[in-house]
């Protein structure tokens, strides 16, 4: 709901060059970090965990099968259409069948430092028997989205001055309390037949990765959807039980497949924001 988002924001502590990965960055499995001078005039932004620089890289696996990486970073503030916006970035890349199945996929999001609102997302899927690239444009004021990939651009309306994509939405889950037992109930999904994305506050619990051994809380978001956090994919997502909410744990049971987990390897505080190569 809108108003219970909106306490919630309150309650915090305190088009530029759209970078694609290449093809080497594909490989180590890391993306590029770019920070770009913005200025924010007026009032702070409300404070969040995460800054540009912030690189958290995963294992991925399909089932007890090991099968590529992932990663999600923060890679910039940019400008869209003159608001200041975190430009948010995720990437899975897999391997199986000794490489004759091959799975990469990227996701970017924009998320306003002021509104913690969506203004951008873009979606590339290259799965075995089917591949997506859509870009969406979201105007948070006037409560609507359009799809701009496509000559004949397709529009809908959003149900919130706050809406939210599936990437953004996990940077936002990073900065609200999360009260085990707790079940939180939004509207702010950018496509208005998505909503209510409903999220579920299950319980706290220690998960050992190669990263180390983390108190967690474990959320589950439910949207309207199919896809990662669907209404059948189950998803279970671990945040550290700490002021960083680090993504530690990420498990979606897509229905038709295997249980896809990301387990996180390392979390990295890039001092070099213009390294393009990701290396």
């Amino acid at each position: 709901m809108n108003s219970a988002r909106g306490r919630l924001v309150a309650s915090l502590v305190g088009g530029l060059a759209l970078l694609l990965p290449t093809t080497a960055e594909a490989q180590n499995g890391r993306p590029p970090i770019i920070q770009l001078p913005v200025t924010l005039e007026s009032s702070a932004p409300p404070a969040v965990p995460f800054r540009p620089g912030e690189v958290m890289n995963y294992d991925m696996k399909l089932g007890f099968l090991s099968v590529g990486s992932g990663w999600m970073a923060v890679q910039s503030v940019d400008s869209i259409r003159g608001a200041p916006s975190y430009y948010f970035s995720m990437g899975m890349d897999a391997s199986m069948m000794f490489g004759a199945v091959q799975l990469h996929d990227r996701y970017h999001s924009w998320m306003d430092v002021r509104t913690l609102a969506s203004r951008r997302y873009i979606r590339e899927i290259d799965q075995p028997g089917y591949e997506s690239y859509r870009e969406f444009e979201i105007y948070p004021e006037e409560r609507r989205w359009a799809r701009t990939d496509k000559s004949d651009d397709k529009t809908g309306t959003a149900l919130s001055d706050t809406p939210l994509d599936e990437i953004s939405f996990i940077y936002f889950l990073r900065t609200i309390p999360l009260v085990v037992g707790e079940e939180y109930t939004f509207d702010t999904y950018f496509k208005g037949e998505g909503n209510p994305v409903v999220v579920k506050v299950l319980r706290r619990e220690t998960k050992e990765t190669s990263a180390g051994s983390f108190e967690t809380i474990v959320v589950q978001p439910m949207f309207k959807t199919s896809g990662l956090f669907g209404d059948g994919g189950k998803a279970e997502l671990y945040f550290t039980d700490d002021a960083n909410r680090y993504l530690v744990y990420l498990r979606s049971e897509v229905p038709g497949f295997q249980s896809m987990t990301l387990h996180l390897r390392s979390v990295e505080h890039r001092g070099v924001l213009n390294d393009r190569t990701g290396g």
